[in-house]
């Protein structure tokens, strides 16, 4: 069998795995031979070669990770980092024990007889605390090798033989970017603290003895019976027990009402919803039950009067999940009621109406919100990495240079003392203002962003990474108010003969006027008698007769209005009265809420079109017809929708005529096989699905009182089952479930975002692939899908689970047994359907390699199986996927992915999303992306970068993130030629004074050519652009070039390199050369020519003047001509010629000016002409757009 094969096909062992995934009780493939056959199967197997092993595919290898030999080479090529990461996470987890999860009895206000030691239930956001802040910040900052080095060479000038210059050029720079850094790290941290303050000292009442009393947030315990009152934030996961509404309801969700506002729900006691919106991304409300036993105590103060615990679970990340059990042991004999998840409370919820008490099981860090967020962690740019192995590579250069030089010189002396001389000589090839100009670039970058006008309302939270928006190649998107609005639409209603849209409902409330007008006046021409006999005529099946358009309009209406869970809800200013049956139920003060906006789309319509439900509660429901009639019904049984389903039922008796009615509505993958035959279903279906819609096939069967007691008693008798309860209760119900009456199609349209479709064309273009990553049903994700063009409408999609249409016998007469028995046989068929083990991944693999150019759709639980066995495989196939769809996924399963593609492709991902279930893959992206929407901030302010629109996103990547990586590459390799070309002079100067490690130029000189003489012409190319926004917005696969690092790469680094050298050649041998008579003056002839050179160059990189860039070039060359005569004492030879110094005489005369200019000129027209000639024959593909 299949469930035979071993769990773990990495390792092979005779001893089976503890742990089965899914428990299976048939399987579609036999495999008899040993339980490692698959270890050896090809991944491109067939169906058939699966169950026999002599085939003649040629065997793929297995994707492993290769054990690498491990030696000097490989220790010295990055072992050592390996080695010691290893170490300190051992040291780590060592101080760090993290403590082992157990499951908890709870007794009712009894913390203190919790046996063991629960967590404090604090919030804390913060990276550090007083004592580990300065440690922290100096780690993050010199665990980079460029702070670094720059802190060994600032220390080697304290030790007097190594002193080259003065102290204040190298500790100033490094002091300031310390001291910026540390500034923005305490305003971040201050920020956070007084945050995670508020949150930790909000109030709330607990229960006690004595009564109530306030409490702190942060000092709840588990056991605590709490009081949460309207608009307040549930602290702590909790069993919700009771709720003080006088009709016994409340209602919980995450968005804040206004004060005097009240909502009255018509529930039985005991009953409330709640929103879990920052769990798992879904507005929907869903319904939670309060502990019967607690509910029925006539005051709040009897829950001390009885002795009961609560035995829960350990913590877990499932959010959908919860087993527990409630006793009271007081009573005799003892009170057991099971708990599940409709019991529970989880923590950051909001109650919205009345009270609700509760008793906490879970706190701190245990609660599921807590559990399923990850937290925060320095990000850094790909820009940056690449800089920073780019200075190790100049740090090489630099140590070879110094050695070479003392080689030359004959390594006489203390050699090893005048190497590291010359390495801090040289030190200027790794300039310190590197980060201080890159900083304030990302800062520049940032600031434009924000205003923006395109863009309004984009934040940058994360002002370190505006380069990573330039270098994206997958985008990860939530869907439920990220792509959508979340605001459903009917558009459709086909009843086989006759379709009706948005501009043709007229039609159908004259209809349904006609129909109930007809109704009531049958009703009281009638009403002296014969009620009764016209019950039991319409329930005796009469010969099949063509209805007419009218009715079957009215059938269709009214099945909508009554096949559903929605409740009507009555918002008041004053106080609300309880549910009685002369309650207003007017109009403009009724909203309505579901577990699925669908629902709420479909029940507004049938408002619209003039059938209005008006009330309901747990057992009836009433509606409104036009003329202002309610119809009363009763709700005999609900039977909810589920993801393996994919239907929702109800049984109703109307009360004036007692007809017995199931309604059920559903896919219609799911409804095609238990409707009656027809032959336009399939199709229609496939047209709405074209039109990006979501459907729903509404059907009915009429039941006599027979019928239904004996369905009634097998589906009591089934929830009684012990074993297979489940299985049992679901044949019953389908057992109901055949030959019903197909009644119309409906189409319900999700509300995309502004210019969703646009946006994701243009991405699409920039060569960047998206994949949907959702907690919704997959045919509502597919659906998406399709209307955002997310996949195109000719293009296949893989549904990564075996569909296989499950058909009746068609039979005209079938006995209950048989029916039973062909509905058990069906659930079964139906249960292996999700890729739930080894086999079954195996054979989707090869099935989904073989499509070519296709869109692939997933669950969460099939993608873990997948996962589990072939991780590298499918991460493979899936990544030459054009869009993938995952469907049903929780927000560590989001978190999961983002890190696999990230370890998988070693590229650049970008995660967006607008509710707090997207925190954790928001926060595991390289580039995390917030969109304020219905589901409150969480997102955004966890984000890097936060937008109002997923539209924005657009602008967002292809013109600023283009535009900052393009202008911080340029500005990085720009300031290393700074460096390196002045290390070039110096080199140039040693090697004429025999090799003495003096320095050419020193003091203020040096801090003036880092800083005033050209640092703002420099800086200035963060305004630089080589395409308009209007352009790469209309041509957005200039953005594929991006990601391939041409601009800042090896090579283009060399090339700065070969220029470096020759324009410090030029320059110092080009002083030498002219001024050979006046000597003396070399470091004012070479200095100022240095000067001029770097002017020119800002000049020859930049592709779109600005008036900043010209004003910088004036006012640096204005600052350099007026300090000459105030920096006098600084252009003297070192201690050679110690009293040679400027001569104004002499530098203003023209020979001094033409050699000065010459020099100049020979370092930089070849490069002006190399590069004229370069733009003429070999022009880049954005200079083709610009001209």
């Amino acid at each position: 069998m299949a469930d035979g094969i071993p769990l773990d096909p990495m390792r092979k062992s005779s001893r089976r795995s503890p742990y089965n995934y899914y428990s299976v009780r048939h399987s579609r493939f036999s495999v008899d031979d040993e339980p490692s056959s698959l270890d050896e199967m090809p991944l491109m197997m067939s169906d058939e070669a699966l169950e026999n092993d002599e085939s003649d595919y040629q065997t793929l290898p297995r994707a492993r990770v290769d054990r690498r030999q491990r030696g000097l080479g490989w220790f010295l090529l990055g072992g050592w980092r390996v080695l010691c990461g290893s170490c300190c996470d051992c040291l780590v987890r060592m101080c760090r024990r993290k403590k082992e999860l157990k499951a908890r009895t709870v007794w009712l206000g009894r913390p203190e007889k919790c046996d063991d030691k629960f967590p404090k239930n604090s919030i804390r956001n913060q990276k550090y605390n007083v004592f580990t802040f300065v440690p922290g910040v100096l780690y993050q900052q010199f665990k980079f090798f460029l702070n670094l080095y720059f802190l060994v060479v600032a220390c080697s000038q304290f030790v007097p033989s190594l002193k080259i210059g003065y102290l204040y050029t190298y500790w100033a720079p490094l002091g300031f970017v310390l001291a910026v850094t540390m500034v923005r790290e305490a305003v971040d941290e201050v920020r956070r603290h007084q945050r995670d303050k508020e949150m930790n000292s909000q109030l709330y009442s607990k229960l006690t003895l004595r009564g109530k009393i306030q409490v702190k947030s942060s000092d709840i315990q588990v056991g605590d019976l709490l009081i949460v009152e309207k608009n307040q934030r549930i602290p702590a996961d909790m069993i919700f027990l009771r709720t003080s509404e006088r009709n016994g309801t409340a209602r919980h969700h995450t968005e804040t009402e206004h004060a005097t506002m009240h909502v009255s729900v018509c529930l039985d006691p005991g009953a409330c919803f709640i929103r879990t919106d920052q769990l798992d991304g879904e507005t929907d409300w869903k319904l939670k039950v309060a502990v019967g036993c607690t509910q029925q105590l006539p005051a709040l103060g009897d829950l001390f009067s009885i002795s009961a615990f609560v035995f829960a679970q350990k913590p877990q990340l499932d959010i959908h999940s919860f087993e527990g059990n409630f006793t009271r042991d007081d009573a005799d004999p003892q009170v057991h009621e099971s708990l599940s998840i409709e019991n529970t409370l989880w923590a950051s919820t909001v109650v919205a109406s009345g009270s609700v008490i509760g008793v906490v099981i879970y706190t701190g860090k245990e609660t599921r919100s807590v559990l399923n967020t990850s937290y925060a962690k320095n990000k850094v740019g790909l820009l940056d990495l690449e800089l920073n192995r780019l200075t190790k590579a100049l740090f090489l250069a630099q140590l070879v240079l110094a050695i070479v030089m003392e080689a030359l010189h004959g390594f006489v002396g203390l050699w090893f003392r005048n190497v590291f001389r010359f390495v801090v000589l040289f030190s200027y090839i790794i300039p310190i203002s590197l980060r201080v100009n890159l900083d304030m670039g990302k800062a520049a970058y940032g600031w434009m962003i924000m205003k923006d006008e395109n863009i309004p309302g984009t934040v940058v939270r994360t002002s370190t990474i505006p380069e990573e928006l330039g270098r994206l190649v997958y985008l990860l998107t939530d869907k439920t108010g990220t792509l959508t609005q979340n605001e459903m639409i009917f558009k459709r209603l086909h009843l086989g003969t006759v379709s009706y849209g948005t501009d043709t409902m007229d039609e159908i409330q004259s209809h349904i006027i006609q129909s109930y007008a007809q109704s009531c006046q049958g009703a009281s021409s009638g009403s002296t008698g014969g009620s009764s006999t016209a019950s039991q005529k319409s329930q005796i099946p009469g010969p099949k007769v063509r209805k007419s358009v009218s009715s079957r309009i009215h059938e269709a209406v009214k099945a909508i209005a009554l096949c559903h869970n929605v409740t009507p809800v009555y918002e008041s200013c004053g106080e609300t009265e309880t549910a009685e049956a002369d309650q207003d139920f007017s109009d403009d003060n009724r909203t309505y809420q579901a577990s699925s906006p669908d629902e709420v789309a479909l029940v507004r319509w049938t408002e619209s079109v003039g059938l209005t439900l008006v009330n309901r509660d747990l057992a009836s429901l009433q509606l409104k017809t036009p003329a202002g009639q309610i119809l009363s019904f009763n709700i005999l049984q609900m039977f909810p929708f589920t993801s393996e389903s994919k239907r929702m039922g109800i049984i109703v008796r109307e009360e004036t005529t007692g007809n017995i009615t199931f309604y059920m509505k559903g896919a219609d993958v799911a409804m095609a096989t238990i409707v009656q035959y027809n032959d336009w279903l399939e199709e229609e279906c496939g047209n709405m699905a074209r039109e990006g819609l979501r459907t729903l096939v509404v059907a009915k069967k009429s039941l006599s009182e027979e019928q239904y007691q004996e369905f009634e008693s097998r589906y009591n008798q089934a929830k009684l089952s012990i074993h297979d309860r489940a299985l049992k209760v679901a044949a019953v119900v389908e057992s109901l479930e055949r030959e019903l009456e197909l009644l119309c199609l409906t189409g319900v349209e999700d509300q995309l975002q502004a210019d969703v479709r646009p946006t994701l064309e243009l991405l699409r273009n920039a060569g960047i692939k998206i994949w949907m990553l959702t907690g919704d049903k997959l045919e509502t994700a597919t659906c998406i899908a399709k209307s955002s063009h997310l996949v195109s409408r000719n293009q296949d999609i893989h549904v990564f689970r075996p569909v296989c249409a499950f058909t009746a016998p068609k039979s005209e007469k079938k006995t209950e047994r048989d029916a039973f028995s062909l509905a058990e046989a069906e659930l079964q068929h139906k249960a292996i359907k999700l890729v739930t083990n080894r086999g079954e991944a195996h054979l989707e693999l090869n099935a989904f390699r073989r499509k070519h150019d296709c869109a692939l759709v997933i669950s969460g639980d099939s993608l873990e199986v997948c996962l589990r066995y072939y991780e590298h495989e499918f991460v493979e196939l899936a990544c030459q996927c054009p869009a993938v769809v995952c469907c049903r996924c929780s927000p560590t399963q989001k978190a999961q992915i983002v890190t696999l593609l990230r370890q998988h492709t070693a590229n650049r991902t970008c995660a967006i999303g607008d509710g707090g279930n997207d925190v954790s893959m928001i926060q595991a992206a390289d580039c995390g992306i917030g969109i304020e929407g219905k589901e409150g901030k969480q997102a955004s302010l966890a984000a890097d970068f936060s937008i109002t629109q997923f539209k924005h996103i657009g602008r967002l990547l292809v013109v600023h993130g283009r535009n900052s990586y393009k202008r911080s590459a340029a500005l990085g390799q720009f300031v290393m030629h700074r460096g390196m070309i002045i290390s070039a002079m110096q080199a140039v100067f040693s090697s004429i004074f025999y090799f003495a490690s003096v320095p050419l130029y020193q003091g203020f000189l040096m801090v003036g050519y880092a800083t005033i003489y050209t640092m703002f012409p420099v800086f200035s190319l963060v305004l630089d652009q080589d395409v308009k926004p209007e352009m790469a917005l209309l041509y957005p696969e200039l953005y594929k070039d991006l990601t391939k690092g041409r601009s800042l790469s090896f090579k283009t680094f060399l090339v700065w390199v070969l220029v470096s050298v020759y324009q410090g050649g030029i320059l110092m041998y080009g002083a030498l050369l002219l001024f050979e008579l006046e000597f003396v003056h070399v470091v004012a002839i070479s200095f100022t020519a240095l000067v001029l050179t770097e002017l020119l160059m800002v000049a020859l990189t930049v592709r779109t003047w600005h008036w900043l860039m010209v004003l910088a070039e004036f006012l640096s060359l204005t600052c350099y001509l007026a300090s000459l005569a105030f920096l006098n004492e600084y252009f003297g030879i070192g201690r050679v010629s110690f009293g040679a110094f400027l001569d104004l005489a002499f530098i203003t005369t023209w020979p001094f000016v033409w050699k000065v200019s010459s020099i100049t000129l020979v370092s930089c027209l070849p490069l002006y002409i190399i590069k004229y000639l370069k733009r003429k024959f070999s022009p880049s593909s954005y200079s083709k757009l610009a001209s």
